[in-house]
């Protein structure tokens, strides 16, 4: 059996940081009787600005030995440079993660990838800060070419305008889907504490992970989170934990009820019939939008004209919103449709330019 797979949801969970020796050993005191599979906490924090707490340490490592001799927790850090590695493999840690700030830098991330070389350890890697699921997929890629062990994918959100929607990460979960869709045998844990930053939110995003088939969750966990030395907000009490995990739906992907298979078939059969229309009206849009190209080159008119696409942007809007669908939804999906259709008229603008018109531009 793999190493995430030993339990559904595979919890990992702790302090953002080890602030201190009493601090980690308390922490790992309330979660041991919990049944998590492995104990988190911050030992290099990389911080936004100068002067925040960036981590005890090499020394914080030696508290990590206690917690697993004590309690008996396998134990995990975020490691961002080879020698952070050697220090994590000198004290006996059991697993590394990869933070989103090191993903986003391949030349980064094949170095530790070099270090790594043939070592028998799990390896979990956070997504970008970007929303690049090739990027994603190449750190992950790099690593499964160098351990001797798993690695898994750890969904915390990407960075975007500070407050949209209530996340301090937007979640931007066809990521994540895209990337299960490309690997589907790839272990996927969701970290909610990174995506709401907001302890108030952490178990609907859980549970929402739990739904959409995510195999584990990464939760910060702390004694006192009022008072933690870094990312305060988004941490949790070790018995809000427990309740958290004790409410948590765990769903399967399949089913034996044949009554339920048989009426999830009929259903998927009018959604595949439905899509094939969908696909059949689309073309039909794309050759209106081809022929508009014609008319627009005959008129000598731009491709691209804001107050029809504003008038689209309004009028959809309120169509979708009176089919009780969301209008952010149908907007972002009519932008796509838009940009393609763009596409499709400058190609019959720039196929169309006569041969008189270059003349007439080039300099003599």
């Amino acid at each position: 059996m793999s190493f995430f797979k030993t339990a559904k949801p595979f919890v990992i969970a702790g302090p953002c940081s080890a602030e201190t020796r009493e601090q980690a050993l308390e922490t790992a005191a309330a979660l041991s009787g919990m049944g998590i599979q492995l104990f988190r906490a911050g030992v290099w924090k990389s911080r936004t600005r100068p002067g925040s707490f960036e981590g005890n340490g090499a020394v914080a490592l030696g508290w990590l030995q206690e917690v697993k001799r004590l309690y008996k927790l396998p134990v995990t850090i975020e490691v961002a440079e080879p020698a952070h590695i050697e220090l994590a493999l000198r004290h006996g840690i059991d697993a590394l993660w990869i933070g989103a700030r090191t993903t986003v830098n391949p030349f980064q991330v094949q170095r530790l990838a070099d270090a790594l070389k043939g070592v028998p350890i799990p390896v979990m890697v956070k997504n970008p800060v970007n929303t690049d699921v090739d990027l994603w997929q190449g750190a992950i890629e790099r690593f499964e070419q160098a351990v001797a062990a798993e690695v898994a994918a750890i969904h915390r959100g990407f960075t975007g305008y500070k407050g949209v929607a209530g996340y301090r990460n937007q979640p931007n979960w066809p990521i994540p889907i895209e990337l299960k869709r490309r690997r589907p045998e790839l272990t996927m844990i969701c970290d909610p504490s990174h995506i709401t930053g907001d302890r108030g939110r952490i178990a609907e995003v859980s549970q929402k992970a739990m739904d959409m088939h995510f195999d584990g969750l990464m939760i910060e966990t702390h004694p006192n989170p009022e008072n933690a030395w870094s990312d305060a907000a988004q941490q949790i009490t070790p018995q809000q934990l427990q309740q958290l995990l004790a409410g948590l739906v765990v769903r399967e992907e399949f089913t034996s009820d044949m009554t339920g298979l048989m009426q999830l078939e009929y259903l998927r059969q009018l959604m595949d019939s439905l899509d094939a229309e969908i696909i059949d009206l689309l073309a039909r849009r794309m050759e209106l939008s081809t022929q508009m190209g014609d008319v627009k080159r005959a008129c000598n008119m731009t491709a691209f004209q804001p107050g029809r696409w504003r008038e689209i942007v309004e009028t959809r809007g309120t169509q979708a919103q009176a089919r009780l669908l969301s209008k952010e939804f149908i907007v972002e999906l009519y932008e796509r449709i838009h940009h393609e259709s763009i596409s499709k008229q400058l190609g019959v603008l720039e196929g169309g330019v006569l041969p008189a018109v270059r003349e007439s531009t080039t300099p003599t």
